[in-house]
């Protein structure tokens, strides 16, 4: 009698031991997809829903995503979470808007869903909360156009590994095009709204796009603009810690880090690194690769201001980026062969200048420094005048700013929030 109590009482442990690991798993895996970022609101309770997303045909807002049986997904059974994350159709039959990037998740293996599932049901607490219409009219807001959407745009088959690459490559893959959905903001869009490329074997694949008036960061090896001069350790640290010796995070990017990728293993952020460093160049950029010039630190020094927005950059910029445009450190970034300077597509640093960026929390430590915004002091002509400078200032060569694309920036947004929002999981 006692011998069977023992062995059901080890089968109970294992059992539960197997399903806390599975779980935990699928904890991690939602940070790596950051479920919490677009299905949370600041301040309150998480995956609970309620954020508002802009369309091109109007407003969605995210779903209840607790196992609320009534107003979340509590009713669902693993089979309606599968189809619902991987195939982008809710369990009541319609299709979700794929602001919801199901078209990335596809990728995704069964049982990496199923980890998932466990976690949401099991570890996350419900929460009673009805869900949002849209703002999307009629008829713009029938569902089954995205059922051709769907067919025409995406491959709904999960990844397989490429037998020709390393283990660490395979991993990279996996998580930058399927969990981490990086495509969905940093590949460009077709007229219809979708992913002109889904993986690696089209060049146009995560070679930037306009994400709300910033510019989703070109991460193919592109020599200027791109990651062609960023080691491994630099890709690790920007996704650990939200800065490297080359920039800073910003815009939509600091809830990535804030809430996503500083919670990745070493182990998987160097898997990523190693497949986003073997993504050849997309733009074919004419001209050299950066290199450091001298003149506009030796202008600065000798208080040479003719050049328009000269002035301005002593006057609002010196005291963090200083005259050699090298900032100090990686907490206060370098201009001075910044990607995001060099970038062809000025929006993001219009878009910072403008309105600043919040704040970067690691570890629970939040940045002592923030960009502010400069929206108030400056108009659109000295904004246009600053970014010019700064964008042909210390080697850097980038197409000339007009203050019409200031003005454009400026009426579509506002402000960065100084308010510390890192999203609890629990």
């Amino acid at each position: 009698m006692g011998a069977a109590v023992a062995i059901v009482s080890a089968w109970t442990y294992a059992a539960t031991a197997q399903t806390d690991d599975m779980v935990a798993r699928g904890e991690y895996l939602a940070r790596a997809a950051n479920c919490v970022a677009c299905h949370s609101l600041p301040g309150g309770p998480a995956f609970a829903g309620g954020l508002k997303m802009a369309t091109p045909i109007g407003a969605i807002y995210a779903t209840n995503i607790t196992p609320d049986p009534e107003t979340g997904i509590g009713g669902y059974t693993l089979e309606d979470f599968d189809r619902a994350v991987r195939l982008g159709v809710a369990k009541q039959g319609h299709n979700l808007y794929p602001a919801m990037p199901y078209p990335s998740y596809a990728k995704m293996t069964a049982e990496d869903i199923e980890a998932m599932y466990a976690y949401f049901m099991k570890e996350v607490p419900p929460v009673k909360l009805a869900n949002k219409p849209s703002e999307i009219p009629s008829p713009l807001n029938m569902r089954w156009p995205l059922a051709i959407w769907n067919f025409l745009f995406v491959d709904f088959d999960p990844y397989e590994k490429k037998p020709d690459q390393s283990d660490e490559w395979n991993r990279g893959a996996y998580l930058v095009q399927g969990a981490g959905h990086c495509g969905a903001c940093h590949t460009p869009r077709g007229l219809a709204w979708n992913e002109q490329a889904l993986d690696e074997s089209e060049d146009v694949y995560l070679s930037g796009a306009m994400l709300d008036y910033w510019s989703a960061a070109n991460l193919r090896q592109d020599k200027n603009a791109g990651l062609s001069r960023w080691s491994q350790d630099d890709v690790i640290e920007y996704m650990k810690k939200g800065h490297n010796q080359f920039g800073i995070a910003y815009g939509t990017m600091v809830e990535v880090i804030n809430n996503s990728t500083q919670y990745l293993t070493d182990a998987d952020l160097s898997a990523m690194a190693t497949y986003l460093r073997s993504l050849p160049p997309a733009r074919g950029e004419t001209g050299p690769v950066y290199a450091y010039n001298e003149a506009t630190t030796d202008d600065l020094r000798a208080r040479n201001f003719d050049q328009p927005g000269s002035l301005l950059y002593v006057q609002y910029c010196k005291s963090c980026h200083v005259d050699d445009g090298r900032g100090y450190g990686v907490y206060l970034p370098p201009l001075a062969g910044n990607t995001t300077v060099l970038d062809p597509d000025p929006s993001s640093i219009i878009n910072v200048t403008l309105n600043g960026s919040a704040r970067l929390v690691v570890q629970g430590m939040p940045d002592s420094y923030r960009m502010p915004p400069f929206r108030v002091l400056l108009n659109d002509q000295q904004i246009a005048d600053l970014v010019n400078f700064i964008r042909t200032g210390w080697g850097n060569a980038a197409p000339t700013v007009t203050p019409a694309q200031v003005a454009e920036i400026r009426l579509h947004t506002v402000p960065s929030s100084d308010r510390i929002e890192v999203l609890k999981m629990k």
